[in-house]
């Protein structure tokens, strides 16, 4: 229990100040480590916050978070070893654990909630778990409602309610016809509302918005006309060449080619959906500050993965560009400063990083790295690189700068080199430019001892 810790290092503590006097200049650590609210949005690419660059969206609530709040610019899912991005993307985020190590199965790993709970937290998990029923039932304490699946109607959620026994049969499953994004965050607002225990709380909230079905209320809907929505600098009527993945349910929710006018709906409709699922988190923020949680809780927001929504002639996320594979990630709370960070940065670092926060040991046998450092200004990278991965038929490797991808399709290899400091959106292929052809040769180099180092078992 948390109590049985702090009692076990006041009584270590004592022996060394008895025997070696305290340093000058350090204190003890003292009082209750902070409570956790994890919030995460499903297929909600980087750039769809307003106060990170994208005057179109309206995030009032995120704004406000990203102002007060440490950011990271460059978060990345590894990627997918499926076409369902989240699945993978969610098992790396409660294990810490990379693709090749966990790929969606929770069986053998300590999960973030689990590691929270043994260390005395209380846990709450309401919302998307993609991961199994046997898992989330060790990670939570209490919850609910609680979706095991990847996708549904948001005004139709087929979840249950939480079983302290960690039973979930089909018969107990019931509909919820209150539009998921506040069926979700009135599971949160009712849990810090009546939350009167002495031990810190775990909060876990995942939505399902925006990821599609893109129905968000009207009154957000008429928020975003089509014809005022700016197109994408790399939007494509078709992606150019075939990528392994170009018939995938997600791209066959618009005609090909893809249409000026098609695109800006999607978006527009995507936007709607941020929004509404902002004005939720709103309302969970709002009750942290009733409850007097605000200043003693620290806010963790991020999403799954992103989505393409017409950049690239591309709709969903089964692919390795920017739009797809980075999300915003935004720390907020006790000791964390205002600021941003440039660092390369994976999904899974969140679970070593928030047991530091709460002074709790992260399991041994995980990959993410802690970013503490980072806003302590201890270092300036935690990784020089990141490696990209979906199915076996794209290979990326992303530096600060320079990004090569790799296709495999039919036999046929196609590669792709971006210099992201003077192409951000991914338009202008160098890698058949003769000066950067040592360029190209270093990042296929790193790209396969990478694929080595994370036990890629594909034949690329």
């Amino acid at each position: 229990m948390l109590q049985n810790r702090f009692l076990r290092l006041f009584v270590g503590l004592a022996a060394v100040v008895l025997a070696h006097g305290v340093c000058a200049g350090e204190a003890a650590p003292a009082g209750k480590p902070p409570n956790v609210l994890v919030l995460l949005s499903d297929d909600q690419r980087f750039d769809t916050i307003g106060a990170l660059g994208n005057p179109e969206v309206q995030t009032p609530n995120l704004d406000r978070l990203a102002a007060r709040g440490y950011v990271f610019r460059n978060n990345f899912v590894v990627g997918s070893t499926q076409p369902a991005v989240c699945l993978p993307s969610r098992a790396m985020l409660q294990s810490g654990r990379s693709l090749w190590r966990v790929a969606g199965n929770l069986a053998d790993a300590p999960t973030w909630g689990e590691t929270m709970r043994r260390e005395g937290y209380t846990s709450f998990g309401a919302g998307k778990w993609h991961n199994g029923v046997e898992s989330y039932a060790r990670s939570f304490s209490q919850g609910g409602p609680v979706f095991f699946g990847g996708m549904c109607d948001h005004l139709s959620v087929p979840a249950f309610d939480f079983d302290p026994g960690g039973k979930y049969p089909v018969k107990n499953r019931r509909v919820f016809t209150k539009f998921s994004s506040e069926l979700f965050a009135d599971a949160a607002v009712d849990f810090l509302r009546h939350y009167r225990a002495a031990e810190p709380f775990f909060l876990y909230v995942a939505f399902t918005a925006p990821h599609d079905p893109r129905m968000a209320p009207e009154e957000y809907a008429r928020l975003y006309d089509p014809a005022r929505i700016t197109l994408p600098r790399n939007f494509m009527p078709q992606h150019p060449f075939d990528n392994g993945e170009l018939k995938i349910r997600d791209e066959l929710l618009a005609p090909f080619p893809r249409t000026p006018d098609i695109v800006r709906e999607h978006i527009a409709a995507y936007y709607a959906m941020i929004t509404h699922l902002d004005a939720q988190i709103g309302r969970i923020l709002a009750a942290l500050e009733e409850t007097g949680h605000a200043d003693d809780t620290v806010v963790v927001f991020s999403s799954d993965n992103g989505l393409a929504v017409g950049q690239h002639g591309l709709l969903g996320k089964q692919n390795l560009y920017e739009h797809s594979v980075r999300m915003p990630l935004v720390f907020a709370g006790p000791k964390i400063p205002k600021g941003e960070s440039p660092a390369l940065v994976y999904l899974y670092d969140l679970f070593p990083t928030v047991c530091e926060l709460a002074g709790l040991p992260a399991p041994r046998d995980i990959d993410g790295r802690s970013l503490v450092p980072l806003w302590r200004a201890e270092q300036k990278l935690v990784r020089d690189h990141v490696l990209l991965a979906y199915r076996d038929v794209q290979r990326a490797i992303r530096e600060s700068r320079w990004k090569l991808i790799r296709y495999r399709v039919g036999g046929v290899t196609t590669t792709q080199l971006f210099d992201l400091d003077h192409d951000p959106w991914e338009l202008d292929n160098r890698a058949d430019d003769p000066a950067l052809s040592s360029e190209r040769n270093r990042l296929e180099l790193l790209l396969d001892r990478t694929r080595r180092e994370f036990g890629d078992p594909a034949e690329f």
